[in-house]
C-alpha cells in the first residue's frame, strides 16, 4: 500500500512537470508579434564536461546538476570523485584526498556543506596542481561561483522532496542584486533530513580467544540551516574587493541500535545496546579578498584572509541488555570539540613580454582546538574527565615560473612549508606532542604540442597530506561494551611523490601515473586485554605505492553527449603490523550520458563502478551504481527535475583486513536509493549593465 501511494505521488508530480511544460510552450498569437528585429541570438549548447590534459571541468550552472540539493551529493556524481560511506570525506580515484578550493580560498568539508549549489558555476577536478596551491594533496577540486554580468536582481526559490527509506525535504532561497560595480548575494536553506545507516563488523582476536560481531543501525532526525551572504565590488577593469560569510547549523537527534555477539573462550554473550544521542554541529566561515594591479611594477596582487570556527557537542546515554535480560544504564557520555582557524595568503603575478609568468607568494595559517571529554560509568560509578588542547601553525612560501618556448609549455615551481604542532592536557604542563618540521615541495610540468590536435605533457610533484583537525581530537563513539570508535592524536602527515604523463588528442586523453606515499593513514585496531575492549582507530602505515592508467573519452552524436572515464589502478599498501595478502589491478569506470530531447527536455543516465580491489593489506568489494535524471525548463521562471539515484540499491561497501593479529570483515550499507523531485522558481528584473566588464578566459585561473 505504501509503495502504491509512493509511486502515485511520483507519477502525479511528473505529470505536473509535463503539464507546466505544455503551458509554458503555448504559442503567442500572431497579432501580438512585432515585425521589429531587436537582436539576433546565436544559441550554442554548452558541454557539461570538458577535458584538458586529464583535468575535467563540469558546467554545473547549465546542467541538471544544479538541481541537486547539496554539494556533497553533487560531487559524488562527478567522474573519479568518491564520497566516503559516512559522507565526511572525499577522495579522487588514484589521487587520495584532494584540496577543495572555492574561488581563490582553500576550504574544508564544512565550508563545502555550507555552500549553496545554486551559487556554483563550475567545478574543475585538477589532477596536476601547481605550486600556487598548498603542498597538501595530489589533486584540487576547484569550485567557481557565479558572478553576474547583468544589472538588476534575481531570486531563486527551490523545493526538493526526497524519498529514501525516510522522507527528506530541502527548501532553498538564493538571491542576487547587481548595480554598476556592486554585486550582493545571499542564500538560505532549510533541510529536514531523516537519514538511515547500517554497518556490521565481524572480527577475531586469536591471542585472546575472542570471536565477535555486531550489527548497528542508526536513524537520525536532522535539522539543518545553511546561510550565506557576500559582497563583490569591481573597482575597475582589473581590481576588485569581495567579502563573504557563510555557515551551517545542524541539530541531530538519533538512536543507535546495536546487536552484538561476543565469545571469549567459553563465555558467550548476546548484547543489545541502545544509545540515545543528540548532536550539534555549528560552523561559520568568513573571508575577504582583494585583488589589485600594481602598475608601477606591472604586477597583479591578491590578498586573502579567512577565519572559521567549528563547534561540536555530542551527548550519549548508553544502555545494555545482556542475554535478553533487561536494559541497564551503562554510560553517560558528554563530549565537546571546538576549533578556530585563521589563515592569510598573498599571491603576486608578474607577466613578461616573452610570454613568461612569474608567480610567488606566501601563506600563514593557525589552528587551535580543544576537546572536552566527560563520561560517567554507571557500572564503576565513576566519572572520567579531561580537556585536550591542540595547536598547529603552518607557514609557507612559493615561487613558480611558467611560460612557453616554441612548442613547449612549462611550469616549474618550488614550495616551502613549515609546520609547528603542540598539544597537551589542560591539567598537565608537559606537551604530549611537540613537532616542528620544514619540507620542500618541488613541482614541474612540461607540455609538448605535436600539432593543433595532439599534445604530450609530463609532470612531477611532491606533496603532503595532513589529517583533519577532528581526527586529532579526543572524540570517541561507544558501539557496544566490547567496541569503540576513536580518533588518534598521534597521526602524522603523509608524504607523496608522483610522476605522470598525459597524451591528449582533441578532447580525449590517456594518462599514466606512478606514485609512492610514505606514512599513509589507514584503519587500525588496538586491543585492551585488561578490559577486553577493541578500539577502531587510524594510524600511519609504512608505505603505499602503485600506478594508474586513465582514459578520458568524451564524444557527441546528435542529441547524445557522452563522457567516459576508465582507470586501471594497482595500489599496494604495506605495514609490518598488517598481513599482506595480494595486489591486483582493478578497474574504475564512469559514464555520463546526456540526451537533449524535444521540447527542451534533458535526460541523463550515468553510472560508475569498480571491480574488486586487492590492495595488499586491504580487500574491498565491487560496486556498480546507476543514476537517472529528467529535467525540463519551461518559460523563463520554472524548472523541474526528477532524479532517481542508486536505481538497483547497490551502494554497499565491504572491506577485509588483518592488523595487529586482529582480522575483520566489515559491511557498510548506504541509504542512497532515492527518488527526488525539485521545483525551482526564479523571478526578478535583469537588464544589461552599463558597466562593461572585460571578457576573460574562464581558464585563466587554472595554473599549470
Amino acid at each position: 500500500m505504501k509503495m502504491y501511494l509512493f509511486l502515485k505521488i511520483i507519477l502525479l508530480l511528473l505529470l505536473f512537470c509535463l503539464s507546466m511544460a505544455g503551458y509554458a510552450q503555448t504559442e503567442t498569437p500572431k497579432d501580438t508579434i512585432s515585425n521589429k528585429l531587436d537582436e539576433v541570438v546565436i544559441a550554442q549548447n554548452k558541454k557539461t564536461f570538458t577535458n584538458a590534459n586529464g583535468n575535467i571541468k563540469v558546467d554545473v550552472a547549465n546542467s541538471v546538476y544544479n538541481s541537486i540539493p547539496n554539494p556533497v551529493d553533487l560531487l559524488s556524481k562527478l567522474p573519479t570523485v568518491q564520497v566516503s560511506a559516512d559522507r565526511e570525506s572525499i577522495s579522487i580515484v588514484g589521487k587520495g584526498t584532494p584540496l577543495i578550493y572555492i574561488d581563490n580560498q582553500r576550504v574544508g568539508m564544512n565550508d563545502l556543506n555550507a555552500l549553496a549549489v545554486d551559487d556554483i558555476k563550475t567545478i574543475e577536478i585538477i589532477k596536476n596542481p601547481s605550486s600556487k596551491y598548498e603542498a597538501e594533496g595530489r589533486a584540487v577540486i576547484l569550485i567557481t561561483r557565479k558572478l553576474s554580468r547583468k544589472e538588476g536582481f534575481k531570486t531563486d526559490i527551490s523545493e526538493t522532496a526526497s524519498f529514501k527509506k525516510n522522507y527528506n525535504n530541502y527548501i532553498g532561497f538564493n538571491s542576487s542584486f547587481k548595480k554598476n560595480k556592486l554585486e550582493w548575494k545571499a542564500n538560505f536553506n532549510y533541510n529536514r533530513r531523516n537519514p538511515w545507516e547500517n554497518h556490521s563488523i565481524a572480527y577475531q582476536i586469536p591471542q585472546a580467544a575472542i570471536v565477535s560481531n555486531y550489527d548497528v543501525t542508526a536513524i537520525s532526525r536532522v535539522k539543518e540551516y545553511i546561510f550565506g551572504t557576500g559582497l563583490f565590488y569591481k573597482i575597475n577593469e582589473e581590481d576588485y574587493f569581495s567579502m563573504n560569510i557563510n555557515g551551517k547549523m545542524k541539530a541531530d537527534a538519533f538512536d543507535i541500535n546495536t546487536f552484538t555477539f561476543n565469545q571469549n573462550f567459553d563465555q558467550q554473550n548476546n548484547v543489545f545496546t541502545l544509545s540515545d544521542n543528540s548532536s550539534e554541529k555549528n560552523f561559520i566561515n568568513s573571508f575577504m579578498n582583494y585583488s589589485k594591479r600594481l602598475k608601477a611594477i606591472d604586477t597583479k596582487l591578491f590578498v586573502g584572509i579567512q577565519g572559521s570556527n567549528f563547534n561540536q557537542h555530542l551527548w550519549s546515554l548508553v544502555e545494555n541488555n545482556f542475554n535478553d535480560s533487561e536494559l541497564e544504564l551503562s554510560q553517560n557520555r558528554n563530549q565537546r570539540f571546538n576549533v578556530d582557524v585563521f589563515s592569510g595568503r598573498i599571491n603576486l603575478e608578474k607577466k613578461f613580454k616573452n610570454e613568461m609568468t612569474w608567480e610567488y607568494g606566501g601563506l600563514y595559517s593557525a589552528a587551535k582546538s580543544k576537546s572536552n571529554y566527560d563520561v560517567f560509568d554507571y557500572d564503576e560509578n565513576k566519572t572520567t574527565t579531561f580537556d585536550y588542547n591542540f595547536k598547529e601553525i603552518n607557514s609557507g612560501a612559493y615561487s613558480q615560473l611558467s611560460g612557453k618556448i616554441k612548442k613547449i609549455d612549462f611550469s616549474i615551481g618550488l614550495r616551502m612549508e613549515n609546520t609547528n604542532v603542540k598539544s597537551k592536557y589542560s591539567t598537565d604542563n608537559s606537551s604530549l606532542i611537540n613537532k616542528n618540521y620544514t619540507n620542500f615541495f618541488p613541482k614541474a610540468l612540461f607540455s609538448f604540442s605535436i600539432d593543433s590536435t595532439k599534445s604530450i605533457s609530463v609532470d612531477y610533484s611532491k606533496s603532503i597530506s595532513r589529517p583533519n583537525y577532528s581526527s586529532l581530537s579526543m572524540i570517541a563513539t561507544y558501539i557496544n561494551p566490547y567496541f569503540i570508535y576513536s580518533n588518534n592524536i598521534n597521526l602524522g602527515p603523509t608524504f607523496i611523490d608522483v610522476i605522470s604523463t598525459v597524451f591528449q588528442y582533441h578532447d580525449k586523453s590517456v594518462k599514466l601515473t606512478l606514485y609512492q606515499n610514505k606514512n599513509p593513514i589507514y584503519a587500525d585496531f588496538i586491543f585492551d586485554n585488561q578490559n577486553n575492549v577493541l578500539t577502531f582507530t587510524e594510524k600511519n602505515f609504512q608505505k603505499e605505492s602503485g600506478y594508474t592508467i586513465e582514459f578520458t573519452v568524451p564524444f557527441t552524436y546528435k542529441i547524445w553527449t557522452n563522457t567516459n572515464s576508465l582507470i586501471f589502478a594497482t595500489n599496494k599498501i604495506e605495514d609490518p603490523a598488517a598481513v599482506f595478502n595480494s595486489t591486483k589491478t582493478y578497474l574504475y569506470y564512469y559514464s555520463n550520458n546526456t540526451f537533449k530531447l524535444p521540447k527542451d527536455f534533458t535526460f541523463v543516465l550515468s553510472f560508475w563502478g569498480a571491480t574488486k580491489q586487492k590492495e595488499g593489506v586491504f580487500e574491498r568489494g565491487a560496486n556498480l551504481i546507476f543514476d537517472m535524471s529528467l529535467a525540463k525548463a519551461f518559460g523563463k521562471n520554472w524548472n523541474c527535475t526528477l532524479n532517481y539515484n542508486d536505481i538497483f540499491r547497490n551502494t554497499i561497501y565491504t572491506e577485509r583486513f588483518t592488523i595487529n593479529n586482529i582480522s575483520s570483515r566489515a559491511r557498510y550499507l548506504v541509504d542512497a536509493n532515492e527518488v527526488s523531485i525539485t521545483l525551482k522558481y526564479s523571478f526578478g528584473k535583469i537588464k544589461e549593465s552599463e558597466f562593461k566588464e572585460k571578457i576573460v578566459n574562464e581558464n585563466s585561473d587554472r595554473i599549470r
